[in-house]
């Protein structure tokens, strides 16, 4: 008779085989709308899913909308009209690597590709030459502090940024706090494929939970459209390459921090005071001791790292109160 644990690697080998090939799930209702109702550009090859919405007419405004990690522009679903009855154009991406977007692999992510996607995306809409208020979130507000350093930079070419909103990000990596799996991850070496690979829907829903506050954390359908966003063409198998973020704001520290610190157009943060990843009050004091000129709005006290999503409304109002005060 042959050994147990052949017995048990006989078994497995097809059980890990068919658990690796698992398809991704079917998008939602609401998802395959927001997919249907969006667009692709290229970039370098690359297609690049981006919605643009047209709002007031009359108005000259235009915001666009930069999402977090690990998710993609479907964060901003719950503000979307909202902020079409103040705007006339709205728009939103989804980063290289994130959503509906491609998902090179391998492939050398970084926060100056990106920032240069979104530049590649306003002179596809031939909106290079038009004053931008930017709007971002988490890994978005790092993209943020690189467009404002080429815009400080006058670099022809570069977006003209009217205002920029920032809220929930890590944007002093010495008050950042990433999660556990975000750790192993981002320096995991030859075990991040592996864990890449590895990764479910329950590893993800229960990694992602907490940095939601204890009153608003998302339903296990709004979670689905999230590891659904994440699945779609393998993103789950870049996830270890995206977060190189982290160390990339490490080390140009100086630059994007410096760029925050000098800036001369409006600025405001929205936070969410319940945030584990930039916690309260280590986040807030360092922000308004480097930031002095800069405006703060502090959600109630259970709101925590996904403002936009959390309380909507309360987002929507500080960012209103925001644009129209200058």
């Amino acid at each position: 008779m042959r050994e147990w644990w052949v017995q048990v690697g006989l078994l497995a080998v097809p059980l890990l085989a068919a658990y690796l090939h698992i398809p991704p799930p079917q998008l939602s209702p609401a998802l395959h709308s927001w997919k249907s109702s969006g667009k692709f550009f290229t970039y370098k090859g690359l297609r690049i899913f981006y919605q643009d919405s047209v709002g007031v007419v009359g108005s000259p405004e235009i915001v666009v909308l930069l999402h977090g990690f690990p998710t993609s522009s479907y964060d901003w679903y719950k503000i979307w009209e909202g902020l079409t009855l103040r705007f006339h154009r709205v728009i939103a991406l989804d980063f290289l690597g994130f959503g509906f977007s491609d998902k090179p692999r391998p492939h050398h992510y970084s926060i100056f590709e990106q920032a240069s996607i979104v530049e590649a995306l306003l002179r596809h809409l031939g909106l290079q030459n038009r004053r931008i208020n930017l709007l971002s979130h988490d890994y978005g507000d790092t993209v943020a502090q690189e467009l404002l350093y080429r815009y400080k930079q006058n670099r022809s070419g570069r977006l003209t940024i009217k205002s920029l909103c920032l809220s929930n990000g890590g944007i002093f990596p010495e008050t950042h706090r990433p999660l556990l799996l975000q750790k192993l991850l981002k320096d995991g070496g030859v075990l991040s494929p592996i864990l890449t690979r590895l990764m479910n829907f329950f590893v993800f829903s229960r990694g992602l939970t907490p940095v939601f506050g204890p009153y608003t954390r998302p339903s296990e359908s709004e979670l689905w459209d999230m590891w659904a966003g994440i699945r779609n063409n393998d993103g789950n198998l870049v996830i270890d390459s995206l977060l190189q973020y982290i160390n990339q704001r490490k080390k140009f520290r100086r630059r994007w921090v410096g760029a925050l610190a000098s800036v001369t157009i409006p600025i405001h943060f929205i936070y969410g005071p319940l945030d584990p990843v930039n916690p309260y009050p280590e986040f807030l004091e360092l922000y308004r001791k480097t930031l002095p000129r800069s405006t703060v709005s502090i959600l109630d006290d259970h709101i925590s790292h996904y403002p936009q999503l959390e309380d909507p409304m309360g987002f929507l109002n500080a960012y209103m109160g925001f644009i129209n005060s200058f």
